[in-house]
C-alpha cells in the first residue's frame, strides 16, 4: 500500500519524505489556504516546490465546477510537472473531465467519493485514483471503511486500473483497516503516519535493552 501525506506544508512533506515511507502528496484549496497560500501564482509555485521534495505523484485540485474551467485548469496544473495528477471533484462536469484527461494523457484523482456508484463512474472515465472520504462518512454515522471495501469488490470485479485512494484519515488504525481491506492508497496527515511507530511494548523494551547495555559497561 502506497502512503501519500495530505497537507501542503512543506516541513511535514519534508520529514514524511526523510522518513523513507512517503509514496506521494495529496493537497486541495482549504489546505493551500491553512498555510497562508492564495493566488493562482502562488499555488502554482507551490506545486513545483513540492514536486521538487518527493518522487511520486502529486494531486493538485482545479478550482472550477465547470467542463472548460477544469479543463484549463488541469492542463496548466498538468504542464507544471509530470509528477502532477490532476484532482477533479465527483460531479457531472468533472466525469466528462476526467474523460477528456484520460484521452489526453493526463492523470486524474477523482476527489469527494461518497459512494460506489460514484467510484465506478469514476473508473469508467478513466480515472487514475478515486479518494472515497472515509472520516467525513464517519462524522455522519455511516461506514467509511465498508465504502472502501464495496470499491474494492467492483474494481477487482472488472479489472478497473483506477486505484483506491483512501482519504479524509483521522487516525492511524484507519490506515490499518484500509490496508486489510486492500486500498491502494492511503492519503492521511503526518501525524496519523507517525502513530504507527507508536507501541508501549517497543518502548518499555527499548528502554530494558539500553538498561542492559548499560550496567554490562
Amino acid at each position: 500500500m502506497k502512503f501519500f501525506i495530505d497537507t501542503a506544508n512543506l516541513d511535514q512533506i519534508k520529514e514524511a519524505q526523510e522518513l523513507g515511507v512517503l509514496d506521494g502528496v495529496t493537497t486541495n484549496p482549504s489546505l493551500m489556504a491553512k498555510e497562508g497560500i492564495t493566488g493562482v501564482d502562488n499555488i502554482m509555485k507551490h506545486y513545483k516546490k513540492i514536486c521538487e521534495i518527493v518522487d511520486g505523484d502529486v494531486s493538485a485540485e482545479v478550482i472550477s465546477t465547470d467542463f472548460d474551467g477544469m479543463i484549463k485548469e488541469g492542463e496548466a496544473l498538468a504542464d507544471l510537472n509530470e509528477q502532477i495528477v490532476v484532482k477533479v471533484p465527483m460531479i457531472k462536469d468533472g466525469v466528462k473531465a476526467m474523460k477528456y484527461f484520460t484521452d489526453h494523457g493526463i492523470r486524474t484523482n477523482c476527489t469527494l467519493v461518497f459512494s460506489a456508484g460514484q467510484a465506478l463512474l469514476a473508473a469508467k472515465a478513466g480515472a487514475s485514483y478515486v479518494s472515497p472520504f472515509l472520516g467525513r462518512l464517519d462524522d455522519i454515522s455511516s461506514d467509511g471503511l465498508n465504502l472502501v471495501d464495496e470499491i474494492r469488490l467492483i474494481y477487482d470485479n472488472y479489472g478497473y486500473e483506477t486505484e483506491i485512494l483512501a482519504a479524509s484519515i483521522r487516525h492511524p488504525m484507519h490506515i490499518i483497516e484500509c490496508a486489510k481491506i486492500g486500498a491502494d492508497v492511503v492519503t492521511s496527515p503526518l501525524q496519523s503516519i507517525l502513530a504507527l511507530l507508536n507501541h508501549p511494548l517497543t518502548s518499555i523494551g527499548l528502554e530494558k535493552f539500553l538498561a542492559d547495555h548499560k550496567k554490562g559497561n
